[in-house]
């Protein structure tokens, strides 16, 4: 098991300084919001590659709908070359209650999700290489060859982690093609993580669907954990390191203030002991 924090807010300084910490106290990735309109998320992950050596840098989560693949993918593989190779990319449809309306961003789920595919699809196409073409519902490309930017350090690509929305099988198919599951559970009060036993199904799916070539798929999922019981933390994550989880991402966006939020960064990863 991996462990991630998530900083709820900050500029791009305090970023910086909070995945500095992070490295520091042992965590394996550090996470900042994409919002529709705020603190821009490669900028400040910029500032955090910049003073730390190990530890993974990356959104939770970037709604593909939002961007121009095309710049998407420039940002992503210049903070992959600054970083030296250590970016993920997390992705999904994104909560419209983030402004999408207010903005005139795209609402409409279904095309989101085409618009998400489509984005994917040229995202890894550029990471590969120029010249490039692509010819799709929403997106036509012509082919070019002109000022690259360098391809990811990461090979054989940026891992790609997409929501999966469980019972839908549209959804988890589309995560089967890339490389980590953020779980979404649809219950009667909307969408929600799910449980462990909801976990061991969504991952049977996808390895039914996968490719034989395609390796194992990253399994993440975001909780609370106590930062002054490192025993109870670890029973905390334990569930679901046993359903096959292989990310716990330490996620409290209603922590108040940069102090208690340094605080818990500080406490460190609830790893066993």
């Amino acid at each position: 098991m991996r462990y991630g924090f998530v900083l709820p807010e900050g500029d791009a300084r305090r970023v910086a300084e909070s995945a500095r910490e992070a490295e520091a106290a042992g965590w394996d990735g550090f996470f900042i919001p994409d919002p529709v309109w705020g603190v821009d998320p490669w900028v400040s992950l910029a500032a955090a590659a910049m003073v730390t050596e190990r530890v993974q840098l990356g959104t939770m989560l970037t709604p593909v709908s939002r961007y121009r693949p095309w710049s998407l993918a420039a940002q992503t593989a210049t903070l992959d070359n600054l970083s030296g190779g250590r970016v993920i990319l997390a992705v999904g449809l994104g909560a419209l209650d983030t402004g999408f309306e207010a903005f005139g961003e795209v609402t409409d789920r279904k095309t989101r999700a085409e618009l998400l595919d489509e984005g994917l699809d040229i995202i890894t196409g550029l990471w590969a290489g120029q010249p490039f073409n692509y010819d799709g519902k929403h997106y036509h490309i012509k082919e070019t060859a002109f000022f690259p930017p360098p391809p990811p350090v990461r090979k054989p690509r940026i891992p790609i982690w997409v929501v999966g929305a469980w019972p839908s099988e549209k959804s988890l198919t589309r995560v089967a093609r890339w490389d980590g599951l953020l779980p979404n559970v649809l219950g009667p009060e909307g969408m929600g993580g799910g449980t462990p036993d909801d976990i061991r199904q969504m991952k049977a799916f996808i390895e039914r669907r996968r490719a034989a070539d395609a390796g194992p798929i990253d399994i993440i999922v975001e909780g609370k954990t106590p930062g002054d019981d490192r025993a109870r933390g670890a029973e905390t994550v334990r569930p679901w390191v046993e359903a096959g989880a292989t990310w716990w991402l330490e996620a409290d966006w209603s922590m108040p203030g940069h102090e208690a939020i340094l605080k818990r960064i500080r406490q460190g990863p609830p790893r066993e002991a």
